[in-house]
């Protein structure tokens, strides 16, 4: 079994389309695939018949004392109307979101790039990425890096967070609709041991299930703590190389370390997979 169960499509913000990335993850040995696009899962309609094991997912955008936090739900029924109404008020919030940003962005004596952005964004989820894309191509910034550095990154003017639902009420859209919530990337948020203790405290009494202990290329001692972590708060470890695109070498599809020993894959609590159609 070799699983990779946190992708992107660019229904969100990925370069691939779903029947691309399908083919990547059959090229790099993926046995079990979920897609997690950002708060969507339109990626689930167009995916090619594929002797992959494809389990449901998602990943959805949350706070938590105004940080924001991602939470991927896995195996779980995408019809169910819970996470219906999830992604509906997701699209929404995202969508104000955008609107925000394009006015902050304005402020600074650009134009109003919103429409640039969502044009470029097509059928996918607008986020930042597709910002910074519109950055570049109206002579703003030489690069995405560049965008995000100064106008998109945390902290920054395009950094936009209270939009989004509460860290429970996204576990409960997950939970209701049969899947596990598991707390993506842990050691991305960038706080300290007891900061992080504390928001994997609230995650669980929020219902949250499960820890991403593996996430792309990552240094064994990172892989270590949050492998401890995981263990010290009874919850199981998922795994994934948050894929985006061929480019990002250090998340490429598969590519990441094996879940350490003494920890309880995700995947052994669950009795079956979830049909995604």
């Amino acid at each position: 079994m070799r699983p990779d169960l946190h992708t992107h499509t660019n229904l969100s913000d990925g370069s691939l389309s779903p029947a691309e990335l399908v083919e990547r993850a059959l090229e790099k040995g993926i046995t079990h695939l979920a897609i997690t696009d950002h708060d969507t899962a339109k990626a689930y309609r167009f995916l090619p018949t594929t002797d992959l094991t494809i389990i449901p997912g998602i990943e959805l955008s949350t706070r938590w004392m105004k940080i924001g936090i991602h939470v991927v739900g896995l195996n779980l029924d995408l019809s169910h109307p819970a996470i219906q109404a999830g992604i509906e008020s997701q699209q929404q919030a995202r969508l104000e979101r955008a609107e925000q940003i394009g006015m902050r962005l304005k402020k600074l004596g650009m134009p109003n790039l919103f429409p640039a952005a969502t044009q470029i964004a097509g059928d996918g989820t607008i986020g930042r990425p597709h910002f910074a894309r519109a950055l570049v191509e109206h002579g703003h910034s030489k690069d995405m890096s560049a965008a995000f550095r100064k106008y998109l990154g945390n902290g920054k003017a395009g950094d936009v967070r209270h939009v989004w639902p509460s860290l429970t009420k996204v576990i409960h859209w997950i939970r209701e609709s049969g899947g596990t919530a598991v707390l993506a990337h842990p050691a991305h948020y960038k706080l300290t041991a007891t900061k992080l203790r504390e928001l994997v405290l609230d995650f669980c009494a929020a219902g949250g299930e499960a820890l991403e202990v593996v996430n792309g290329s990552q240094r064994p001692d990172v892989t270590k703590k949050l492998a401890e972590l995981s263990n010290d708060h009874e919850l199981s470890a998922s795994c994934g190389s948050d894929f985006h695109n061929p480019d990002r070498r250090w998340s490429e599809l598969g590519q990441f370390p094996t879940l350490p020993a003494g920890v309880t894959p995700v995947w052994k609590q669950w009795n079956t997979i979830t049909p995604f159609a």
